[in-house]
């Protein structure tokens, strides 16, 4: 089982950019937030900001410098998702799945977008969506 619950941006200061996106949106940022990774949560979905060293900014429309984010999604079992994405077309280009199970691997979509299947410790499933410790 597989559900999406990020679209990471790119950025050289998550704090300052969630704070910007927090007051665009007026969704406060998400406690627990941090200098790598911060968060605005919209429901099940999380827009979360992901700290880059050496961050370069998009040049978009302009195609010298590309868009910059990828998408999240937990799953319950990460083997059974591995097959059926790579048998959709997605190429694994990365793994890092610790000797316990949990962790990320970061594929590519047939066409070259990145995106990660996720399997986070302490999450358990409920009718079908992930429920994130408290």
């Amino acid at each position: 089982m597989l559900k999406l619950t990020d679209f990471i941006i790119d950025c050289p200061d998550t704090m300052k950019l969630a704070a910007f996106y927090a007051e665009v949106t007026g969704q406060p940022v998400k406690d627990g937030s941090t200098d790598s990774w911060a968060g605005i949560k919209f429901g099940e979905i999380e827009l979360a900001f992901q700290r880059v060293d050496d961050f370069r900014p998009p040049s978009w429309p302009d195609d010298e410098h590309p868009k910059q984010y990828h998408l999240d999604f937990e799953v319950d079992e990460v083997e059974p998702e591995q097959q059926r994405v790579i048998a959709l077309g997605a190429t694994l280009q990365k793994s890092f799945i610790n000797d316990d199970g949990y962790g990320w691997q970061i594929y590519t979509d047939p066409v070259g977008h990145p995106f990660c299947l996720c399997r986070n410790k302490g999450v358990t499933w409920k009718d079908g969506s992930p429920v994130w410790p408290s």
